[in-house]
């Protein structure tokens, strides 16, 4: 018999290639959300239900008596959402499977390559605070009440539609414009960078596994460039030489502490990740991974097919200009 399962949410930017890859399998597909696809299409073998995730009426009316081997929920971000599901999937499912986040481990980490018994512990980043928060209530819901948890650590995950740096389009443009664009520290720190097709095969590969539940995985790529590299092949990419200002990630968080919490509390930290724990499950996960140098010619193929969302942040261009000019003066003409 093909797997069941439930992908609430079910058309981002990570969990869109779950679902595709989980139909290539030949699973039985479910996606329940708010009715909203944006750029991402679902393949029709896919059963859609409308109901909100935060609204545990509206779920268990959209399900009816239906169950599934698997149920993952791609929006839960806090306690209270994980306390509510708890409650709303016990005895519906054989497993559930919460995405948590690898900006969870110990930041930045005592050694490297990062396992999933590097300990959990983020100063830095409210957000990772709140993933650790709801590992702790699944696991404690497992120990004591066999609630048949599976948790996922994805880190830095992208399709055709993300940059990886923050201000997204706004660095490109700054690119072509031959405006310097800024680097967090000297560029040279180790950033994993996994397409989200390659995560999918790792994590479709845990659907419906016993073996996986009551355990954590982190799903990444085995790839890992320097900040310099990303933005080398993004600029190869958009066709240009990029103008590269660094600048230390404290000077980033005063300037601008909304950019600042995602670097202290990730990105400015050296990620390399072991996989191995996954593959033992998933053997055919990493193979044929796509380098970021090809990922980011997708990315940028895609955006200039979408003039649309080649959206320029004016806030995040102001504050790159103030942090170019402050670092790293030019001349005058």
């Amino acid at each position: 018999m093909s797997v069941s399962v439930l992908f609430i949410g079910g058309t981002g930017r990570i969990s869109t290639s779950c679902v595709r890859e989980a139909v290539r399998q030949g699973m039985d597909v479910t996606v329940l959300n708010r009715g909203r696809t944006g750029e991402r299409t679902l393949p029709p073998e896919v059963a859609i239900l409308t109901g909100d995730a935060n609204d545990p009426a509206s779920v268990r009316e959209a399900l009816g008596d239906r169950t599934f081997d698997a149920v993952v929920n791609w929006v839960n971000f806090t306690p209270d959402q994980v306390r509510r599901d708890i409650d709303l999937f016990t005895g519906l499912t054989d497993q559930y499977l919460f995405i948590s986040s690898a900006s969870a481990y110990q930041t930045p980490p005592s050694h490297l390559p990062v396992t999933e018994s590097t300990p959990l512990k983020n100063p830095f980043w409210q957000y990772s605070r709140d993933k650790i928060a709801c590992e702790e209530l699944l696991v404690k819901a497992y120990r004591e009440d066999d609630f048949p948890a599976t948790i996922i650590r994805p880190s830095h995950t992208y399709d055709e539609t993300m940059l990886p740096f923050d201000g997204g389009w706004t660095v490109v443009e700054r690119m072509r414009a031959g405006k310097p664009v800024i680097v967090h520290g000297d560029g040279t720190s180790l950033w994993t960078i996994t397409h989200a097709r390659d995560f999918a095969v790792g994590f479709t590969g845990l659907l419906g596994k016993a073996d996986a539940i009551g355990e954590a995985f982190h799903i990444t790529g085995d790839e890992a460039p320097t900040w310099n590299q990303i933005f080398g092949w993004v600029a190869e990419a958009a066709g240009v030489d990029p103008d590269l200002v660094h600048v230390a990630s404290d000077a980033i968080a005063a300037a601008d502490p909304r950019w600042g919490a995602g670097l202290l509390g990730d990105k400015a930290h050296a990620m390399v990740f072991d996989n191995s724990k996954v593959k033992r499950l998933v053997p055919e996960f990493g193979l044929g991974a796509t380098p970021y140098r090809l990922g980011a010619r997708e990315v940028i193929e895609w955006y200039d097919a979408h003039p649309d969302h080649q959206t320029v942040d004016a806030e995040a261009d102001k504050v790159m200009d103030w942090l170019a000019e402050t670092y790293a003066p030019r001349p005058m003409p």
